[in-house]
């Protein structure tokens, strides 16, 4: 099996983030494990052939090494940057959902556009049309 890199990420609440996720960027769960009152304890949403994993912010080991931005302003110290084949229309779907964007979609000189916006909570999100895979 090839590795394989997977962005993990805490909400304050994650049942609402999911929604909100699937809604803005157009992701789609692929698995949702619930828990008591109202916390997701896991939750994997696909992008085309790439995924997060997320859960509800909460005191135990892992939440004491990750935990939900500050403020919805914070600085960061990880984003992901998402490949998208309609970039101008995740754009305007991203907007419409309520994205805070925090750099504008921009044609870059390296080839392709991208754009960086924060969710309700604060997370970075990185989208774009350039692909370094196939990039020359």
């Amino acid at each position: 099996m090839n590795p394989t890199i997977i962005p993990t990420l805490r909400y304050n609440d994650a049942q609402s983030a999911i929604k909100w996720l699937c809604n803005a960027f157009g992701f789609k769960e692929h698995l949702v494990v619930p828990g008591d009152d109202g916390r997701i304890e896991h939750a994997q949403l696909t992008f085309g052939n790439g995924m997060v994993m997320l859960g509800s912010a909460r005191d135990d080991d892992f939440g004491n090494l990750q935990a939900p931005p500050s403020s919805p302003d914070a600085v960061v110290s990880q984003s992901s940057y998402i490949i998208v084949r309609s970039i101008d229309e995740h754009y305007r779907d991203a907007v419409k959902g309520g994205a805070k964007i925090v750099m504008p979609l921009t044609e870059e000189d390296y080839g392709g556009k991208n754009y960086s916006c924060r969710d309700p909570e604060g997370h970075l999100w990185n989208f774009g049309s350039y692909d370094p895979w196939t990039a020359t």
